[in-house]
């Protein structure tokens, strides 16, 4: 779902640098500068309009969290968010999030959420999806030794496809779950997809899969 062109958009993103990083390679090894301390850092890859990760910063003040998008019109309603309720411990990236190591150093991330990627069906653009190996490779790099990825869709193909991507990187699935609003999970926060999809009755597939420290260098 892409929002109308808003041709004010770079313009407003770009009066609010304390809130969306310019130049966040320059970042890269220096988060925890940026944040003013050492908490872990989360980051959502394709954050949409900010729901998530707004809302994820709000209940845990004491972990940092980067939410990335690519998309213009969409960033600036998350800005909005945090505009009207800033957040010492949430920051906003403007950027194809395609090769997160551009903006992280080795080792610099403790977790990332993947929430209703682009499911990419035809398998000419298996390539494209967020779970490929070679995502996964930019990811493991990243992350702290163990580290994990949350993903949720609503993309039964897309979920299984993961699942299958994920063992085949020799990553552990720590849990799964194949209806998520019909499990006893505690804490759940919705996107904003995921509020319109499950309204329609349409169940959703969430998964915790965890690095192998072993794997690393592999």
């Amino acid at each position: 779902m892409r929002l109308r062109n808003k041709p004010w958009a770079k313009e407003k993103i770009a009066a609010y640098p304390q809130y969306v990083v310019s130049q966040p390679e320059q970042w890269r090894g220096r988060w925890s500068e940026r944040f003013g301390n050492n908490n872990p850092i989360h980051i959502e890859i394709g954050m949409g309009k900010g729901q998530f990760i707004t809302g994820m910063a709000k209940a845990n003040p004491h972990i940092n969290y980067i939410g990335i998008e690519i998309q213009t019109s969409v960033v600036v309603v998350a800005l909005d968010k945090l505009i009207e309720q800033p957040l010492d411990n949430l920051q906003l990236l403007h950027v194809n999030g395609g090769d997160i190591t551009e903006f992280f150093e080795k080792e610099e991330v403790h977790r990332i959420y993947l929430n209703f990627s682009d499911p990419w069906p035809k398998k000419k653009h298996e390539k494209r999806r967020l779970t490929y190996s070679s995502f996964l490779k930019s990811d493991e790099t990243v992350l702290v030794p163990n580290g994990e990825i949350h993903f949720k869709t609503d993309n039964q193909g897309l979920f299984e496809y993961s699942l299958t991507s994920f063992s085949q990187y020799g990553m552990l699935l720590k849990q799964v779950w194949l209806d998520l609003h019909q499990s006893d999970f505690q804490g759940n926060i919705m996107t904003e997809y995921e509020e319109k999809f499950s309204s329609r009755g349409q169940r959703i597939y969430r998964v915790e899969a965890q690095f192998v420290a072993k794997h690393k260098g592999v």
